[in-house]
């Protein structure tokens, strides 16, 4: 009898229990993201999404999501795929809560996951080889030989132009960046290639070779891919977020980080440049990794500064009457230490430690800003740099970052503006070039000194390539 008694007791709680729990609403996806403080994300290594660069992990689709991160309150759990296939794959099943990969919203993808609003817009280029002979049409491709990546919005692009081309055909390839795809059309192991707008103009930088044939689409958009659940919470946040920072600017700012300084490259300087990295930088290359390693700076940066300087000319002399490989002025140049200007191993170690005086001048700003505004002061001075922060906060601006304060530098040349500053007159749209000029070179040759290393999925230079999909 107490036996059971006791049973009755037992199940009767269980059952209660079960009522109760019942009654306790679940959370919704959104909560529990926030609850276990991690947003697991797919992305792809490249310079359009994300890569390990000198100062960390960095790209465009890196800093919107940890954006996203930080708007949540959670940290971000990356996994890096090389397959676009797989990565697809893997956030339709739930496997992560969202894929920023550089992914072009299509019909067909559509039908699998779900996109936020679109972060950029791009278009689909035929590229091919400087020299070879420039494509006019569609009907010109079946002339040469057209690869691709496999499982891409290119291959689905393709696809549809063949219904009104059915000579149109092509290969298609999966063990291969988009980036390594436009370097066999530079070496001419293929006639052409597909890639995005954006990927082709960081790849004239390396290769200005590159050249577009024409378009093979309308501008397409780029947005991130998430599951296609009931459980519409973390989406919908996602949705609202992007929505936001498009609207105060945020989003802008953030790209101008990535591709602002590209724009207003010379790519017709790049012959030019790699010509001087065979034959005259390997003349300089220890001096610069010695003064670099004793100021615990990039040599390659420190050898950037020098080119944009003075093309690594040591005699070389300005007309303002700065001289030699670093431009070092008379006055910088007793105040380091520096007798002879125009001895290279003098001015590089002179100029490496003018721009450490000058990095450790601004230990409240971030990486990467802290070195843009390094390379600015080198240029046109710290106190310049200082009176142009501050006429960018006046103005509601951000004064520790570089894509702000560069818009409020050309102001220096303006009296309504430079009246109101300590330091008064300056040039200032040229520490705005020279900042853009050096980064690029400075690209140039990270990349041209690691390509013969073997590929590491977390190699930046060698995975520069990938662009939206």
């Amino acid at each position: 009898m107490r036996k059971t008694v006791f049973s009755i007791l037992v199940l009767g709680a269980a059952s209660l229990a079960l009522i109760l729990n019942a009654c306790v609403p679940q959370k919704n996806l959104l909560e529990q993201v926030k609850d276990s403080g991690e947003l697991r994300v797919l992305t792809r290594n490249s310079a359009t999404t994300y890569y390990i660069g000198p100062h960390g992990p960095t790209g465009p689709e890196y800093d919107l999501v940890q954006a996203f991160a930080d708007h949540l309150g959670v940290s971000v759990k990356l996994v890096v795929e090389d397959n676009l296939q797989d990565i697809l794959n893997k956030v339709s099943n739930g496997d992560a809560h969202i894929a920023a990969a550089g992914l072009t919203v299509t019909d067909e993808r559509q039908k699998f996951v779900r996109f936020t609003p679109p972060y950029q817009n791009i278009t689909q280029q035929v590229v091919y080889r400087q020299g070879s002979g420039k494509p006019r049409s569609i009907d010109d491709l079946a002339d040469g030989f057209l690869e691709v990546l496999a499982n891409s919005s290119h291959a689905e692009r393709l696809m549809e132009l063949q219904q009104d081309y059915p000579e149109l055909s092509w290969m298609e390839t999966d063990d291969m960046s988009s980036g390594e795809l436009m370097t066999l059309v530079v070496e001419e192991l293929i006639d052409f290639t597909v890639a995005d707008s954006n990927d082709v103009a960081l790849m004239r930088r390396y290769h200005p070779e590159v050249r577009v044939a024409f378009n093979i689409s309308k501008q397409q958009e780029l947005a991130w891919a998430m599951p296609i659940t009931e459980d519409d919470s973390l989406y919908q946040a996602a949705v609202d977020f992007i929505t936001s920072i498009k609207k105060n600017g945020e989003l802008d700012s953030m790209l101008a980080r990535h591709y602002g300084y590209i724009r207003n490259y010379n790519y017709a300087g790049t012959p030019t440049f790699m010509r001087h990295v065979e034959r005259r930088l390997p003349t300089y290359v220890e001096q610069f990794k010695t003064a670099a390693k004793a100021n615990d700076l990039d040599w390659r940066l420190v050898a950037a500064v020098a080119y944009q300087e003075s093309l690594w000319n040591p005699l070389a002399v300005s007309p303002t009457g700065v001289r030699g490989i670093m431009m070092l002025t008379k006055v910088t140049a007793a105040e380091l230490g520096v007798k002879e200007r125009t001895d290279p191993t003098e001015s590089i170690d002179g100029g490496a430690r003018y721009l450490r005086t000058l990095f450790d001048k601004y230990t409240e700003l971030p990486e990467p800003d802290r070195t843009w505004f390094t390379l600015a002061s080198y240029n046109v001075g710290y106190g310049h740099v200082k009176d142009a922060q501050r006429l960018t906060e006046k103005s509601g601006g951000d004064p520790t970052l570089w894509t702000d304060v560069k818009q409020r530098l050309p102001l220096l040349s303006k009296y309504k503006w430079f009246r109101q500053t300590q330091y008064g007159y300056a040039r200032g749209h040229e520490p705005v070039k020279y900042v853009e000029n050096i980064r690029s070179y400075y690209d140039i040759l990270r990349w041209h000194i690691d390509r013969e290393k073997p590929r590491n999925k977390l190699n930046p230079i060698m995975a520069f390539s990938s662009p939206a999909l």
